[in-house]
């Protein structure tokens, strides 16, 4: 095919979608993916278990895009018509497909263990006009169509279903069936300051760029990422061109920059403590163990992460950390003096090399004209110092923990650095 520019539109299907009953996060993920082939994500479209509905999109989006993929509507029940849609859309007839079969009848009788209904077998057929996608996580398989040089692509809605059929399948096929631009991308992670303070910083390197390499900032709990994409006919041109400026973006943004790689400072932090052979544990109150949980997500954390305590109320403080009574009488849990103690002691009872604890007043309520929702103090107990900052957050309160997780992961990460940069 030509080396213009190939456009997908992705559908996804179901009621429970429109109602805001279930979030998705399925075309989020596939528009991410499809990004790095370089194939362009034009269309997404919500559309209900609706016959008429679903069918017309089909259309629509098939004038608009070469590759249509679609998710939702192929359970077993009544109001999954996605299956028999693409039958009659395709002009095919329903077959029992032996390997879809062979996997529902696995999937019972090693999981869930309990004779199959017939709705159950009914997930095994597909249109005999379709190359089927087998389902590798679930029953329901996907379906591979081909009309008037247009892919369409049906596949469950489950997420992890999906994605491991665009991965194993779609994924390495589009791009025999395209030419494709080569797409390079670059990204660094930043944390400390604002988008808007970010652009005004890099205005004169944004502005500088030429037309085939764009800037993105995606920003996310008190951190901004950066990627730098480049699109072209020549790979190793294209890619020769990212690499040096991106080494110009890391230069003017040394003081902020994270990472000059698309991870999470979860992930920055367990190559840092793995590097260094270090441990590291928590102490929280406020943010009830989900820094805990941002370590622990990683594989191979328990190399460095011993162990966290949920000190939510003041006597765990007391008796398992070992903060002074006197000093939450006299100044309180949230205070810099509390988390200086909690961190010391958790140092202490983990017998870590690093500790970081919060305390805080996440809301709605619980503010005071002294210390008003959204106050967190979070200290890092280190190797050689303790180092204890104060925040202020401003939004509901999921958000305000989640934001608080990244001020002290980003306190922590800053923390070893200084001490490892100390040590050389």
């Amino acid at each position: 095919m030509t080396n213009n520019r190939i456009n997908a539109s992705i559908i996804t299907i179901g009621d429970e979608l429109l109602i805001g009953q279930t979030i998705d996060t399925n075309s989020a993920w596939m528009a991410k993916e499809l990004n790095k082939l370089g194939i362009w994500v034009k269309r997404r479209v919500a559309v209900g278990d609706v016959w008429d509905e679903i069918w017309n999109t089909l259309d629509e989006e098939s004038r608009q895009s070469q590759i249509i993929l679609i998710t939702g509507g192929l359970g077993p029940t009544a109001d999954d018509i996605t299956k028999p849609l693409l039958c009659s859309y395709f002009g095919g007839k329903m077959v029992v497909d032996k390997g879809a079969l062979e996997n529902v009848i696995a999937i019972f009788e090693k999981y869930i263990k309990r004779p199959m209904l017939d709705t159950n077998l009914k997930q095994a057929e597909v249109p005999d006009v379709c190359t089927v996608i087998q389902n590798g996580r679930g029953t329901a398989p996907g379906m591979w169509f081909e009309k008037d040089g247009k892919v369409f692509v049906s596949m469950p809605g489950v997420p992890h279903e999906m994605q491991h059929m665009m991965s194993e399948y779609v994924l390495k096929k589009l791009p025999a069936m395209f030419s494709l631009p080569a797409v390079v991308h670059r990204t660094l992670v930043t944390a400390g300051i604002g988008e808007s303070y970010l652009a005004d910083q890099i205005k004169d390197f944004e502005s500088a760029l030429p037309l085939h390499i764009k800037l993105a900032y995606l920003p996310n709990f008190g951190m901004v990422k950066l990627r730098l994409t480049a699109t072209g006919i020549n790979e190793a041109e294209i890619t020769a061109e990212a690499d040096q400026l991106f080494v110009q973006l890391q230069n003017q943004l040394q003081d902020v920059m994270v990472i000059n790689d698309d991870k999470t400072l979860e992930e920055v932090i367990g190559l840092l403590l793995t590097k260094n052979e270090r441990t590291v544990t928590t102490a929280e109150s406020c943010t009830g163990g989900y820094i805990a949980h941002l370590l622990t997500s990683i594989p191979g954390a328990s190399a460095y992460f011993l162990g966290g305590v949920v000190s939510y109320d003041n006597t765990i403080k007391e008796n398992v950390l070992g903060v002074n009574a006197d000093t939450l009488d006299n100044y309180g849990a949230v205070s810099e003096e509390t988390v200086w103690q909690m961190a010391t002691g958790a140092k202490e009872l983990m017998k870590t090399d690093y500790a970081v604890a919060i305390s805080g007043i996440m809301g709605p309520g619980g503010g005071t004209e002294e210390k008003p929702v959204g106050t967190v103090w979070v200290a890092v107990a280190g190797k050689t110092k303790t180092v204890t900052q104060k925040f202020h957050t401003r939004y509901d309160r999921k958000r305000n923990i989640q934001v608080t997780a990244i001020h002290a992961l980003n306190m922590l990460r800053l923390s070893i650095l200084s001490e490892v940069r100390n040590e050389e």
